[in-house]
């Protein structure tokens, strides 16, 4: 179930003689069993030995594939170092956001670079940890990071749009002058999604599409767009991909229950089968109707949500229909909608109901009487 905060696996449970039905739901519950793992394994920060105390570097947060209290809980430094700290907090929207804390003024002089560990430890019992190197190389000059537009960008595509189609572009800008005003792209995507999904142009800050989306598979995409300007200095914005259903799915009936042949006896209201409708679009895409051609001797009623019976409505006769031949059909509400057909062969067994019959009451016939 992904990042999902609950975790259903339905399914039904049929007895037969008599025909009866129950759905089962199994609720999954998550246990600490992936540790945090960032990204990259190894970071590089080029930080200028202007910049003031307080002075924050986004830094891309570990990723953990359980949820809740599983999930990564606070981050640490080792060794332990005067001049960083490590900030985990909430910004907008109850979105996470990972940042080195610059404790003291930089002297390239004194330290022309340093390294350290960032650790993620989750909340399990035990916990999990995860690491990244962080490497820092101080620099002269550049004393302006690049500043998106927008903290977060939200954008709309439908699941059917063809590949390189453009979805947003982020725009980031630098009051540098020179190289250290000249800003790259670099994009990636959240946990639980491909890595291939989108693509972006480091230059322009566009956002294509890469491969085929499928609003069945992922109905949004949450990806981290990190601008770097020529000094090394970065931001990191967050992009929301909201994609948008469209009818592509035909309905699917799936038969559970069956009977063939029938007695020619058979009461009407008799079950002959039992089958479920349903469709993975969403919305007016995947509400479904269903119809049967025959109405005379047999139909359809609603069972239970998305089931529904096929039952005799009146007295079958094999002498004058020996099989039956139904097709049901389930059109969904798309525009144009789209259909699917289940075909019933119902043979009719025969039983005693017909006497023998002469096929004249009496019968005359002449005999010479000298006849052998």
């Amino acid at each position: 179930c992904g990042q999902s905060a609950t975790c259903m696996l339905p399914f039904e449970l049929l007895l037969s003689n008599p025909l009866q039905f129950f759905r089962i739901e199994v609720a999954l519950e998550d246990i600490n069993d992936h540790s945090p793992f960032f990204p990259e394994k190894k970071v590089t920060f080029k930080i200028l030995e202007t910049s003031d105390s307080g002075s924050r570097f986004p830094l891309e947060g570990a990723q953990d594939l359980d949820i809740g209290s599983n999930t990564v809980q606070a981050y640490s430094i080792s060794p332990v170092n005067e001049y960083f700290s490590v900030y985990y907090g909430t910004r907008i929207k109850d979105k996470k956001y990972l940042e080195l804390v610059l404790e003291k003024p930089l002297d390239r002089e004194e330290h022309a670079e340093m390294s350290f560990s960032v650790i993620a430890v989750d909340g399990g019992s035990p916990p999990r940890t995860g690491t990244t190197e962080v490497k820092i190389a101080i620099l002269d000059v550049n004393d302006n990071a690049p500043i998106f537009t927008r903290e977060e960008y939200i954008g709309k595509v439908f699941e059917n749009m063809p590949k390189n189609s453009v979805v947003l572009t982020v725009l980031a800008t630098d009051q540098d002058a020179g190289v250290n005003g000249d800003i790259s792209y670099k994009l990636s995507e959240a946990v639980g999604h491909s890595h291939s999904t989108f693509a972006i142009d480091p230059i322009t800050g566009e956002i294509k599409i890469a491969k085929p989306l499928d609003y069945e598979a992922a109905e949004s995409h949450e990806l981290r767009v990190t601008a770097t300007d020529g000094g090394g200095l970065s931001a990191i914005c967050k992009v929301l991909v909201e994609v948008v259903d469209v009818n592509d799915n035909a309905p699917e009936v799936v038969v559970s229950s069956f009977s063939s042949p029938l007695p020619e006896n058979t009461a009407p209201g008799t079950v002959v089968a039992l089958f479920t409708v349903r469709d993975r679009d969403s919305g007016a895409n995947g509400k479904i109707s269903c119809g049967l051609e025959d109405q005379l001797f047999f139909s359809l009623r609603p069972a239970y949500k998305n089931y529904y019976e096929l039952v005799t409505v009146s007295a079958l006769d094999r002498e004058e229909t020996a099989r039956y031949i139904l097709r049901v059909t389930a059109a969904d509400a798309g525009s144009p909608p789209l259909t699917s057909t289940q075909t019933f062969t119902v043979d009719i067994s025969d039983v005693n109901d017909n006497a023998p019959v002469f096929n004249q009451t009496s019968y005359t016939m002449y005999v010479r009487e000298n006849n052998v």
